[in-house]
């Protein structure tokens, strides 16, 4: 197979020199070409055709977000954000993801232990390696924002099948922020309770729970522990522990879990999934997006034997179809449905409840 070829972006010395030491220790990558701005980024695109790019969001002459913006609409190319993890880097970085962007990581810190830069070092490689796998879908991407109105699948369920213990479940992982929210927005505000477990840091989860709750007609807010799980709210998994659902007499509540990675993520779809199935997983959807891995497939199987309706994201519709797909070959799906069907077959399953 050819090499992926990528070109870092960053104005940092020290980060590109990681970056490209990083890959090119691995014999799947050529780093093809370094750039100190989004100026000099733009000539070497031109120049050395690169499949991935690595870009930094603070940098001379022009921002990374203004340049991700053009590059969009000019040249799409999978990008992976290197990001510092603070408040005003999770707002822009998400915002990032929005425009177009792949995946996103933090940035190395030079006084990181050893065990820290291993788990960049792997991290960095696979999500590299997930961007060059979502080429192909980039435009597909593009065409169906410029397409679907939001909102078209909005219709209410009688509230008379929101009974028992009706529960929504979403896990996603690389593509995840953006296709977790076109599902929600495409839902009304009176459903059963969901919980989402997206692979993201701790730093970012309440800001992505608050952007979601901006753009749709539920309550979206990070869960916290002990909550009770009411209809019309979606309960973000905080980055720093899994989701859990714990049954409470007649009521539903949010736990959270810090036994420690499962599947190298924490927090793990597997956890949430395996939780559901302790309740009467006759009353759960469950439902797998996009992302890097198999996190969430055996456990989701296992809500599928006992009783649970189950919904997929196809390939096509997928950024990265590795979650879905480690799903559909475990036989999780009950149906495998292109992103924008995923609320209304939602619908249609909740309203045809008993």
């Amino acid at each position: 197979m050819d090499k992926i070829r990528v070109l870092i972006i960053d104005d940092s010395a020290v980060i590109r020199d990681v970056l490209s030491e990083i890959l090119a220790a691995d014999n799947a990558f050529i780093v093809v070409g370094t750039a100190v701005d989004p100026i000099d980024a733009r000539a070497k695109i031109k120049q050395l055709k690169p499949d991935v790019l690595t870009l930094d969001i603070e940098m001379p002459k022009m921002d990374g977000i203004s340049f991700l913006r053009n590059l969009m609409k000019l040249n799409p190319l999978p990008v992976v954000m290197i990001s510092t993890l603070t408040h005003a880097g999770a707002e822009e970085t998400l915002k990032a993801l929005e425009i177009g962007a792949v995946d996103f990581m933090a940035k190395p810190k030079v006084t990181a232990s050893d065990s820290s830069l291993l788990h960049f070092q792997h991290e960095l490689v696979n999500k590299v390696k997930a961007a060059a796998m979502s080429q192909h879908n980039l435009k597909f991407k593009k065409v169906i924002k410029n397409t679907l109105p939001a909102g078209h699948s909005n219709r209410r369920i009688p509230d008379s099948k929101l009974f028992g213990y009706n529960i929504i479940a979403i896990g996603a992982s690389t593509g995840g922020t953006e296709a977790i929210r076109d599902v929600l927005r495409d839902l009304p505000e009176n459903l059963p309770p969901i919980i989402v477990t997206q692979h993201i840091p701790e730093s970012f989860s309440a800001r992505f729970a608050a952007r979601l709750n901006e753009q749709s007609k539920l309550t979206v807010l990070e869960g916290k522990n002990g909550e009770i799980l009411k209809p019309g709210h979606v309960y973000i998994a905080p980055g720093s522990h899994h989701i859990v659902v714990k049954k409470h007499g007649n009521q539903l509540k949010c736990r959270l879990d810090n036994r420690g990675p499962v599947n190298r993520h924490q927090p793990s779809v597997e956890v949430m999934f395996n939780s559901l199935l302790k309740i009467d997983p006759t009353q759960v959807v469950a439902i797998m997006l996009t992302g890097m891995g198999d996190d969430g497939a055996k456990s989701m199987r296992k809500l599928l034997d006992a009783g649970a309706h189950t919904i997929v994201q196809d390939e096509a519709s997928s950024l990265v179809w590795g979650m879905p797909k480690a799903a559909v070959n475990q036989g999780a799906a009950t149906v495998v449905v292109d992103l924008h069907k995923i609320a209304p077959k939602l619908m249609q399953h909740l309203a045809s409840a008993s």
